[in-house]
């Protein structure tokens, strides 16, 4: 009979095994919540179960907890965030607008939900992500054509959205069918910034306007131009998400079946938990993260990397790319990827092939040109993090003792030399003895 020791060791080894067969993701799952009232935690925990699903370690804090904290010891004691608290004038502790900002450029992700009570600091962190909210606070997205039905005919700030972007990175491959319930706060992309996508836009027939008075000016901002719902990838992979509802995560619209203006058909239940959920795995990197290892490079019919090439040389490169799947890591497969041999500018420009098991090689011919060039990959796809890295080699010409004995490109001279020697010999002989 096994007693209560060994079955204990018996856990522990096997909770070891789990653990060690367990693949490393590319983030860790600490997150950080900050709310501006506690009542938020109950209204949207659907949203937040489906995390702690997943496996993350939610902490939740009030926005103003005198304790709060980042970091300690110079090391970060979260690997993402989540800011609902959009009405907080101000963070408790060391947290402050500088903070989030420097969180983010250390390379870690965000998801910030804000409403029409949305504060100067939340509207602050946002600009500096490249995402511009309406300057009127009383302002909401009003659209009177692509509304939700409802029981109350309302204001129609109850928005069915369905102009989503079209990307299975980000959304998932599979279509969300029914609308996305939104009420809250449009905004615009920072034009200038690149790296800002609208995930969910407002319809052409939308427009941001304070919904208890009337327009006594044109509204600023209308149509298409409107984002509902915005991601942002920094250079540094770190994600952003915002959204100008708060009400999009909540147990209520999450749960709510939606029906929208003009239509017959009704779905049971809106594509909101769908479009969250999926959204969120984008963010903290369960999708759409990709990682290159065994980056190598030899001269043809050799294995060993030399520490320099000569000019003519054949040559490999090849180099294993993984995306990250949410549980393992699997091969990436794309027909895109480009290798540069580069010195100031690129000599060689290779579209690499692939095995179709993460593996992609190429071979080529090293320019003849001496210097010090590198191997470059520069990769950016829409939705996926960016690749970028350098190996620098360098490249030398000939030696004195490698030229062939004859060049065949040099025969024209050789004859030319010869000939001269012939006819100065034949001049020479005509000129002494003739008579």
């Amino acid at each position: 009979m096994a007693t209560p020791r060994r079955v204990l060791l018996l856990l522990l080894a096997l909770a070891a095994a789990a653990l060690a067969g367990a693949e490393e993701g590319p983030r860790g799952r600490r997150l950080l919540v900050l709310l501006d009232d506690l009542a938020v935690r109950s209204s949207h925990s659907a949203f937040f179960g489906s995390l702690q699903a997943r496996g993350f370690d939610l902490d939740f804090r009030l926005a103003d907890d005198p304790k709060l904290s980042l970091h300690r010891y110079g090391q970060y004691l979260y690997d993402g965030l989540v800011l609902f608290a959009p009405s907080t004038p101000r963070f408790g502790g060391s947290v402050d607008q500088n903070a989030v900002l420097e969180f983010i450029d250390a390379g870690h992700d965000v998801i910030l939900a804000a409403d029409s009570s949305a504060s100067d600091l939340i509207r602050g962190i946002a600009t500096e992500c490249g995402v511009d909210f309406d300057e009127d606070p009383e302002a909401m997205v009003i659209d009177h054509i692509n509304y939700a039905v409802t029981d109350v005919d309302g204001d129609h700030t109850l928005i069915a959205g369905d102009d989503l972007i079209q990307s299975d990175v980000i959304l998932g491959s599979k279509k969300i069918e029914a609308p996305v319930l939104f009420r809250g706060i449009g905004h615009t992309a920072n034009p200038s910034n690149s790296l800002v996508l609208k995930v969910l836009s407002a319809s052409p027939s939308a427009y941001s306007a304070n919904p208890k008075t009337k327009l006594a000016s044109p509204p600023s901002l209308t149509g298409s131009a409107i984002s509902l719902v915005s991601v942002m990838q920094a250079r540094n992979n770190a994600r952003v998400l915002i959204s100008g509802s708060l009400d999009l995560f909540s147990n209520r619209f999450l749960k709510s079946g939606v029906q929208k203006a003009g239509s017959k058909k009704r779905h049971e239940r809106a594509g909101n938990e769908q479009f969250v959920t999926e959204t969120s795995k984008w963010v903290f990197h369960e999708r759409g993260h990709l990682k290159a290892i065994n980056v190598k490079h030899h001269k043809v019919g050799e294995t060993n990397e030399p520490g320099m090439y000569r000019i003519n040389d054949d040559l490999e490169y090849s180099v294993e790319i993984y995306e990250w799947s949410g549980t393992s890591w699997k091969p990436y497969v794309a027909d895109d990827v480009q290798l540069q041999f580069f010195m100031m500018s690129p000599y060689v420009l290779k579209t690499m092939s692939t095995d179709k098991k993460g593996l992609y090689s190429t071979s080529f011919k090293v320019p003849d040109v001496y210097g010090v060039f590198q191997f470059k990959v520069e990769y950016q796809r829409l939705g996926y993090t960016g690749l970028s890295f350098t190996k620098q080699i360098p490249v030398r010409p000939y030696r004195h003792n490698e030229y062939e004995r004859f060049i065949t490109s040099a025969y024209p001279y050789y004859t030319a030399s010869f000939s001269t020697m012939g006819a100065f010999f034949i001049f020479s002989f005509v000129y002494l003895y003739h008579k």
